[in-house]
């Protein structure tokens, strides 16, 4: 199937529920489908959005700004995954903790809003890297159409672009602020708020494609390849440098390789994760 046959065969898949709840974090999948459930479904689509320390709120702004603007019924809850046992040590199956704890929320607000079905953004794309989180999912009856009707990143990009003319349609992807913390070191306030700022000094300066990695005292700066030469420009390099070590860092670096999703499960291809 073509990428318009495909949101063909969404549409009828949602058409197909009485009903769905949402997670809406902002990003490009989750926005396209929460777009295409309210043109299916209308007054019965809910948009949840989480608060939680591992959201940067520039992004929480910006999903409530986006779903008022539309219209759309929508809620926010509090998932403060740090207070999850087991989150906070960082294992390889983090993500596992945290999305149990969220979609089970979302469940509670699905019910009282009237609707039994709970969806979610992944991808086909999402299936070729670790992701614990899906299994949490599963285990809880969560919904993927994007999944199930075979839409890959690119398509939901061009749908999103093409037919919805979504702003998020060339939006960098985000994962929660806890997957850049190397698996194995404590996530905590602290260095999630370090990573926050730097991030929203990059956004600030007009980067799109960006990840702030903590390596405790060392930043580890993951760039798109065509953003690269913009850090190394002698004003901004200097300032972001003094901007970083303001921020509590050490070390600044570029990674050479640039950005890369998921960068931080690298380590798990070698058979293990570190630890210090």
């Amino acid at each position: 199937m073509d990428a318009c046959e495909k949101l063909f065969a969404l549409k009828t898949l949602i058409a197909s529920y009485s009903g769905m709840a949402v997670a809406f974090s902002g990003g490009v999948d989750s926005t396209l489908l929460l777009a295409v459930a309210h043109e299916v479904l209308g007054d019965r689509c809910l948009a949840v959005i989480a608060i939680s320390s591992t959201y940067p709120r520039r992004e929480y702004a910006s999903a409530i700004e986006w779903v008022q603007n539309r219209g759309i019924s929508h809620m926010t809850i509090v998932s403060e995954e740090l207070d999850i046992p087991g989150f906070s040590d960082n294992p390889p199956d983090r993500c596992y903790y945290c999305k149990k704890e969220l979609f089970s929320k979302i469940f509670h607000e699905a019910v009282r809003f009237g609707v039994t079905v709970v969806a979610d953004g992944t991808n086909y794309d999402d299936t070729g890297d670790f992701r614990p989180g899906m299994k949490a999912a599963r285990e809880l009856g969560v919904k993927s159409p994007l999944l199930e009707c075979g839409l890959t990143k690119d398509e939901i990009r061009c749908i999103s672009r093409e037919i919805y003319h979504l702003p998020t349609a060339d939006k960098q992807p985000m994962a929660c602020m806890a997957s850049r913390i190397p698996y194995g070191l404590v996530v905590n306030a602290e260095k999630l708020k370090q990573i926050e700022t730097i991030e929203d000094f990059l956004a600030d300066k007009g980067f799109k494609i960006f990840r702030a990695r903590h390596h405790g005292d060392l930043l580890r700066l993951e760039l798109g390849r065509d953003e690269m030469a913009m850090i190394r420009q002698d004003s901004l390099s200097s300032e972001f440098v003094g901007f970083a070590k303001n921020a509590g860092f050490v070390y600044v670096t570029l990674d050479l390789q640039g950005f890369r999703s998921g960068s931080m499960n690298e380590v798990l291809q070698k058979g293990g994760y570190l630890a210090s």
